[in-house]
């Protein structure tokens, strides 16, 4: 439910999602354990983040002082210019400034600065903040925002879903650091996977317990069946954090075991009692559906699920490539092909040219299979195509 409910949203071009403060400072956390100076010295943009609403000003804020901090500066994007439109009314931090303007605050963007003790009270924080605001209405693809970024060190952010594309284009674009927060279907983005396979991104800390709880805007349609009206947030459990920050979590191997050992011992039944692993048909690589199912003493590639990659350690595999045609990667093209679903309707499809493919010698069970010429076949999810690093 978790995973079409962000597809729904993408789709409606709703964007507004706030993540919780102890989420973001638990990230943060781990990258100044692994260096606890990351930040020091430097200057952070948040776009994309209004400090009325969004917890990453008020946790970089909070920890001006403590990190080090050179500025901070947030933009935010004009109401009226949002797709998905919502009831807007001005805060009351807004309209008790001496700057608010009644005919600015819908159409124009604003940005907020910190960088110095305002309050005279010995240190710097939230209620040093300045703000104005901008020219135009804070899209970041603006010249306005643009030159932001040009002066930041780091992005850090929870990006549009709709625009995740474009937004991490104009990041690249920029040659900067940053820590952004996505789905993890963009893993498998042609834009977005190059990208990891050639280490110049990697993922982050995965969210607790695999869940990620963000609180609406408002109470949409689309929330229905993950919102929670106790707490105010809703679930989803394909987030990730997207980076190219190091931590210390990138670089901790995985403990793996043996083929004969997973075979016999596995805690999957897919894997367990197996002759052995799946090979696929159009691909020279074996399929390993569990990432805690990689065998130790296999030496040619494997398929494994992309939530492996927020457990890859570049120092242990290298990674070669993903199932996926727009990869470029050699792969068996089919003929005519008839879809089984489980419960046994047939339709005409062509499905089986893109992704990683099993051959069965027999009719697979509650899954749906394709026929193709007699024979009986079933398509996995997107696979990254790994190989063990060899000493």
């Amino acid at each position: 439910m978790a995973n079409s409910n962000l597809k729904e949203a993408k789709a409606a071009k709703n964007d507004e999602f706030y993540t919780q403060f102890h989420d973001i400072e638990i990230e943060m956390n781990a990258y100044l354990e692994y260096d606890p100076n990351v930040f020091r010295g430097k200057t952070i943009l948040l776009p994309c983040d209004d400090p009325e609403w969004s917890n990453f000003t008020r946790f970089f804020a909070a920890k001006f002082d403590e990190l080090g901090l050179k500025k901070l500066i947030s933009t935010s994007y004009a109401p009226d210019s949002k797709k998905y439109k919502t009831p807007y009314q001005p805060s009351l931090f807004e309209q008790e400034a001496p700057q608010f303007d009644s005919t600015k605050t819908s159409v124009k963007g604003k940005i907020f600065v910190l960088e110095q003790d305002k309050s005279g009270d010995g240190r710097i924080n939230i209620d040093d903040l300045e703000w104005e605001y901008l020219e135009g209405d804070g899209d970041f693809r603006s010249k306005e925002v643009t030159k932001l970024r040009d002066e930041a060190d780091f992005i850090i952010t929870n990006p549009p879903f709709s625009l995740f594309r474009e937004f991490l284009a104009w990041i690249m674009e920029g040659e900067k650091k940053f820590i952004i927060i996505g789905n993890m279907n963009c893993i498998t983005y042609k834009e977005v996977f190059p990208l990891i396979m050639n280490n110049k991104i990697w993922l982050g800390i995965p969210f607790p317990g695999g869940n990620a709880y963000f609180r609406p805007a408002m109470q949409n349609d689309y929330a229905v069946g993950v919102y929670d009206e106790d707490t105010n947030l809703v679930k989803f459990r394909n987030c990730i954090w997207l980076t190219n920050v190091d931590h210390g979590r990138r670089h901790q191997p995985l403990s793996l075991m043996t083929i004969a050992d997973n075979l016999r011992y596995s805690k999957h039944k897919e894997i367990r009692g197996k002759e052995t692993y799946d090979h696929y048909d159009n691909y020279d690589a074996i399929e390993v559906p569990f990432t805690d199912a990689i065998p130790s003493d296999y030496d040619g590639v494997m398929g494994v699920p992309i939530s492996f990659l927020d457990k890859y350690c570049p120092e242990q595999f290298e990674i070669l490539g993903i199932t996926k045609a727009w990869f470029g990667s050699a792969s068996k093209i089919y003929p005519e092909q008839i879809q089984v679903d489980r419960h046994g309707k047939e339709s005409k499809v062509t499905k089986l040219n893109d992704g990683a493919v099993l051959l069965h010698s027999e009719v697979p069970q509650n899954e749906t299979y394709y026929m193709v010429e007699g024979k009986y076949y079933t398509q996995v999810y997107a696979r990254v195509l790994i190989r063990h690093i060899k000493s």
